[in-house]
């Protein structure tokens, strides 16, 4: 009776997902919003949509070299004289690359800029992100449509 217990567990098993699928089709999970921020999204127009969030980030900038370049050449003047012998070398060598890995993040953080996120929820309840390098002036709320291939505020 014992080799029966593995195989009644499988089928238990399989039942219990079968059961869980068909729970999961019966309700779709991903249904479009009616209403954002208290705009039915019905009475837009066609084309416009809802702001649903605003938020900004401040991101690293990018990397030109020059501070990799100063730090390698920085950390290998140190790593060179701190070295004695043949270990003079292994560390001008760990101080360049140290000293070049250090100074590309220094430049990526002196570069740091922000970055204004919106996002927009359409008539069809479909959600599209905008970013821009300035503040867009729209709040969670504000009506928008698109010009220019950014989000603008629409008198209702």
């Amino acid at each position: 009776m014992k080799p029966m217990l593995p195989t009644l567990l499988i089928a238990v098993a399989g039942l219990a997902s079968a059961g869980v699928q068909a729970a999961d089709n019966a309700h779709p999970a991903s249904a479009a919003p009616k209403a954002v921020h208290g705009v039915k999204l019905a009475s837009l127009c066609d084309g416009c949509g809802v702001v649903s969030e605003t938020r900004s980030e401040t991101r690293k900038g990018k990397a030109s070299g020059v501070g990799a370049v100063g730090g390698a050449v920085a950390g290998g003047v140190v790593g060179h004289q701190l070295g004695g012998g043949s270990g003079k070398t292994a560390l001008t060598v760990l101080g360049a690359v140290g000293g070049g890995l250090a100074g590309n993040e220094v430049e990526k953080n002196m570069k740091k800029h922000t970055v204004w996120i919106t996002t927009v929820t359409f008539k069809d309840g479909k959600q599209h992100k905008y970013e821009r390098d300035a503040d867009p002036a729209l709040k969670a709320g504000d009506v928008v449509r698109l010009e220019n291939g950014r989000p603008v505020k629409h008198a209702v």
